[in-house]
This record gives C-alpha cells, sequence and structure tokens, in this order.
C-alpha cells in the first residue's frame, strides 16, 4: 500500500472520509440481530455521529412516559451493556404505548437514530419505525418499583435485581475484576488450574466447613423403604431356613434313589431358588432406620466417597501441588465456610484467587500481591469508569479516587511487630479501639483501618505474624516466634489478601501439624510433597468480594455477589 504522503489530495481526502464513514458504522452483537446500546451511547460524541443509521435494539424500559397528548412516547431502554440508557421515541401510530412505558417491559424495536434538539442531554435517540417485541409487565404486581430502593429490599427479590442500576453496575464491574485476573495472571505465566469443591482436607484447620454426604438422603430412603415394606420377622427367616432344609433334603433322597439327571437338577434349582431367597431376607433383617454407624459412630465406609468429605474453604493445598510441577500456577474459584456469622463481611459462599509461585519467598511474594491489586485498579478505571463514576455518585463518593491512589502508590510494608507498636502509641495517645492491642493478638478490622486510612493513608503490607494465630503451612522464620506470612491491608475494607511463603520443610511442616492437633492422615499428600523434591514456594489468597466491597464502596458484602448464600439464605 501506498504511503499515504506520496498520495494526491484528492485520494487522501478521499481516504478520510472513507475512514470517518467506517468508524461511525454501528456494529451488531455478534449473536443477535440487535445493536448493544453500549456501542451507540459510550463513544466518545455519545453516538451523535451514528445519526441516519437504521438499529434494531433489545432491552428493558427503566422510565417510559406519554407526551404530546398520548400521541408519542419517550422509552429509556437499558440492555445491560452499560450503566447509560439509550432514548427511544415511539408514535402512537407504531405501537400501543401503554403496554411500552411501564418499567421493567422487555421491548425490541427497530428504527433510525436522530440527532436530538439542541440544548438535550441525549447526543443521539432512536425514532422507531417498528416493535419487533414486547414482554409485557403487569404494574400492580411487578416487585421491582421505581422508586429508590434499598439494598436489603432488593436481597428479598433477588432473581430481579439484576434489573436495577446498582446490581448490574456491581455485575460488570464484577466481570471486569475476574477479567482482569486472568489477564494479570496469564499475562505473567500462570497456568489456570481448577481446584476440586470436594475436598477432605481442612487448609485452615478451622473445622468450620459444610460436609458433603449421602448418609442423610440414603436413610430417609431407607426409612421410607422400610415402611413401606417392613423387614422379615424371625418366624420369616426360620420358615426359610425350614424351605431351605426341606429342598436340601428332597435333593438328597432324589440323588440316594438314583432319579434321573433331570429331575435331580430341577430339585438343585429349588434348592438355589431357596438358598437366594432366604439370603436375602437375613440382609433385609439387617437393615435399621438411620444412619450406619459402626463402635458406637457414624459409619463413613457407608457414605459416597467412603470416608468424610466437605466443601472446600480454600483450594491452596491441592493447588501447591501443581506449583510444585509446573512453578507458577493460580486457582479461582467458589470457596465455602460454614460460620454462623450475620457481618456485613462474611458469606458461606464466596469466591477466592489463590496463586502460588515457586521458587519465590515472603519478598516475591508480597510483589506478586501489590503488582496485582495496583493490576486490578488500574483496570478499572481503564475499563470501567462509567460504572466506578455511577458508584461514586450513588454510593462512595472516594472509590474512584481510592482506586487512582491504589494503582499509583507504592504500598507501605512493616512487620507485624511494627504495626502492633503503631497501634500502641495510637491508643497512648487516645485512640481509643474495641479490641485490646497487644503482641500476639489477631489484628482486628478497627486495627487495619487505621493503620490504611488514617496513618499511612494507603494500603500497608503487614508481614511476619506470630506463629500462634497463623495456619500449619506458613514458613517458620529464625525466631521460632513468627511465620513468613503477609496480609495486604488496603482502606475501606481491611484486610483484602493473606498470605505466606509455605513451610518446605518436611520436619517443621511435620512437627507444626502436631502442634496443632490435626490428623496426619489427611495430609499425608501434603507431606509427600516436602519428602520428594521439595520446593521453596509461596502464595497468597485475594477475597474476590472484598475486592469489590474495596472497588465500589458498597457496605455489605452480600451486595455484590450474583447470589449470596448466608446463614438462613439461600434462595434460587
Amino acid at each position: 500500500m501506498a504511503d499515504s504522503a506520496t498520495l494526491p489530495a484528492d485520494q487522501l481526502a478521499s481516504m478520510t472520509l472513507n475512514d470517518s464513514v467506517s468508524s461511525s458504522m454501528v456494529e451488531k452483537h455478534p449473536f443477535s440481530d440487535r445493536v448493544p446500546i453500549k456501542s451507540i451511547v459510550t463513544r466518545p460524541d455519545g453516538g451523535a455521529a451514528l445519526a441516519g443509521q437504521r438499529v434494531r435494539v433489545g432491552g428493558w424500559v427503566k422510565t417510559g412516559r406519554e407526551q404530546g397528548k398520548g400521541s408519542f412516547a419517550f422509552l429509556e431502554v437499558n440492555d445491560g451493556s452499560c450503566p447509560a440508557n439509550l432514548q427511544v421515541i415511539v408514535d402512537v401510530a407504531v405501537a400501543d404505548l401503554g403496554q411500552l412505558v411501564l418499567t421493567g417491559t422487555s421491548v425490541s424495536v427497530e428504527g433510525v437514530l436522530k440527532n436530538p434538539p439542541d440544548g438535550t442531554k441525549q447526543k443521539i435517540e432512536l425514532r422507531v419505525e417498528k416493535v419487533i417485541d414486547v414482554g409485557k409487565v403487569d404494574p400492580a404486581k411487578y416487585p421491582i418499583p421505581k422508586t429508590k430502593l434499598t439494598l436489603e429490599f432488593l436481597r428479598d427479590r433477588i432473581h430481579f435485581r439484576p434489573r436495577t442500576n446498582t446490581i448490574s453496575a456491581v455485575a460488570r464491574i464484577r466481570n471486569a475484576v475476574a477479567y482482569a485476573t486472568h489477564t494479570f495472571f496469564q499475562e505473567h505465566g500462570f497456568l489456570y488450574i481448577h481446584t476440586p469443591i470436594i475436598t477432605t482436607s481442612d487448609c485452615e484447620g478451622a473445622g468450620e466447613m459444610f460436609q458433603v454426604t449421602t448418609l442423610i438422603n440414603e436413610a430417609e430412603k431407607l426409612e421410607k423403604e422400610l415402611t413401606k415394606n417392613p423387614p422379615p420377622s424371625e418366624a420369616d427367616i426360620e420358615a426359610a431356613k425350614l424351605l431351605v432344609k426341606e429342598k436340601g433334603e428332597a435333593v438328597a433322597q432324589l440323588k440316594s434313589s438314583k432319579a434321573s439327571k433331570e429331575a435331580i437338577s430341577a430339585s438343585v434349582a429349588e434348592l438355589t431358588k431357596a438358598k437366594e431367597s432366604l439370603a436375602k431376607l437375613e440382609e433385609r433383617s439387617k437393615l435399621k432406620p438411620g444412619i450406619p454407624q459402626k463402635d458406637g459412630k457414624i459409619d463413613y465406609t457407608q457414605d459416597f466417597f467412603a470416608r468424610q468429605a466437605f466443601l472446600t474453604v480454600s483450594g491452596q493445598l491441592q493447588v501447591e501441588t501443581y506449583a510444585c510441577a509446573v512453578s507458577n500456577v493460580y486457582t479461582f474459584g467458589p470457596t465455602f465456610r460454614a460460620e454462623q456469622s450475620h457481618t456485613s463481611r462474611h458469606l458461606a459462599e464466596f469466591w477466592m484467587v489463590e496463586p502460588e509461585i515457586a521458587f519465590a519467598d515472603l519478598k516475591d511474594d508480597m510483589n506478586c500481591a501489590e503488582a496485582y491489586v495496583k493490576f486490578l485498579c488500574q483496570w478499572l478505571l481503564d475499563k470501567c469508569l462509567d460504572d466506578m463514576e455511577f458508584m461514586a455518585k450513588n454510593y462512595d463518593k472516594n472509590c474512584v479516587d481510592r482506586l487512582r491512589m491504589v494503582a499509583s502508590t507504592p504500598f507501605e510494608r512493616i512487620t507485624y511487630t511494627e504495626a502492633v507498636e503503631l497501634l500502641e502509641v495510637a491508643v497512648k495517645d487516645g485512640k481509643q479501639f474495641e479490641n485490646k492491642v497487644e503482641w500476639g493478638i489477631d489484628l482486628a478490622s478497627e486495627h487495619e483501618r487505621y493503620l490504611t486510612e488514617v496513618k499511612f493513608q494507603k494500603p500497608v503490607i503487614v508481614y511476619n505474624y506470630p506463629k500462634g494465630i497463623k495456619a500449619f503451612y506458613m514458613r517458620v522464620n529464625d525466631d521460632l516466634k513468627t511465620v513468613a506470612a503477609m496480609d495486604v491491608l488496603v482502606p475501606k475494607v481491611g484486610e483484602l489478601i493473606g498470605g505466606s511463603q509455605r513451610e518446605e520443610r518436611y520436619d517443621i511442616i511435620k512437627s507444626r501439624i502436631e502442634e496443632m492437633g490435626l490428623p496426619f492422615e489427611p495430609y499425608e499428600w501434603y507431606l509427600d510433597l516436602r519428602r520428594f523434591g521439595t520446593v521453596k514456594h509461596s502464595g497468597f489468597g485475594l477475597g474476590f468480594e472484598r475486592m469489590l466491597l474495596f472497588a465500589t464502596g458498597i457496605d455489605n458484602i452480600r451486595d455484590v455477589i450474583p447470589f449470596p448464600r448466608y446463614p438462613g439464605r439461600a434462595d434460587l
């Protein structure tokens, strides 16, 4: 192709015009005949250059009103592709306006994009020429009224939550953070590993796990079966034994009288049938209602996995097996905690991002964690600014500035001991904490937020925690009092990431398991990683919903996950 500098002026002008026209062409969704509203209204010019184009859009009516004494209607339509609505104008000659203007109505319409009159907020609007489909709404029964709604109210109507501006914005932000997570780790040479949801080992050693079992279902089925078809009585079994005896004697008599082969075979068949019937009766007589027990304890050998099994609290232990073979890995999936907690920071089901890096120490781990959090913040600023500005306007005026600060500011790094000393100084200076400050405590949220929001006013990484408050797999430091653990603390939420260098020395990790009173059997495979080809490695876990709390400024973790599960609630 010729360089543009060598082209004649008329050809250059023609090329520029064609390029301009091309950039003004709006594309359909690849798997639908509609044009996403985002591709119209989020252009730098607000869609103004698209005037004259014929498009088909689909979405849900946010607000609608009839104008001109019922001669036409304005609809604000949103399809979820962005927070902004497209203004749609429908004449009464085109459709029944009464059913179109109701909030919640879905519409698929076709028309021509037009520039609205000067002075209006919109840069483009759609003049409808054809209504393709309408999903009607009964306004008397529609559970999401047009008025301002609380997030608590929406939790009771969870299947309609995504139709609200807030929850759809959260969904797009959540999607962006998930995409950014995979992008960050993929670009840095990590393999995505799917770790099991069902596990037989407790990563945290806390015991607050959901049990996975079929014993209860099987016991209920058996109870129904025994009620419908009671087990045989002793008399039934004695009668069956007597029949077996009689059939056996009959066979013996035929053999002694040298009866025909056919007669003996027929008699043997009757004996076999009687024995099988007796065996079934004896087996059935052993059936007892309730969960099977052995030596006074539940007999888990009768369970589905032939042992106790649980929903995972973390994929870390399992993903370490891959880190100890292919070096850099991460897992990103749901985890579960059976805590009876009703706080705004706890869920029974939540998501965790857990990278694991071989040949890496605690410093490497902290570097990775800081780079990852900064990447997420910058990604939201670059890819999701419209939704973040919605959050700033409606929930937390500082959320966008907070993302900018975290994305561009080096994190402070202090030891746990230094953190406690700073908190003790604060107490002496008159700061009051609900939780006592002394060396050996697990820092509370109020302590973490003081360090990030008051003392340093930026993210803080606290490292080298007392070993008594950390998990068995964290590497013991030379002082034998602390472990190579680190937490990334951020404003708004406190702890966002928890991580550590893992204990790679076999004798020490074995003694740590023993110290914490954990059984060896479930961790034998984990100890094998230290027995055979042990390697220095580190990793961390980021609570995905906590990252969303931090980003959006929303107060309750139940509102940043699509389907929250917490004590007493597991809707849908």
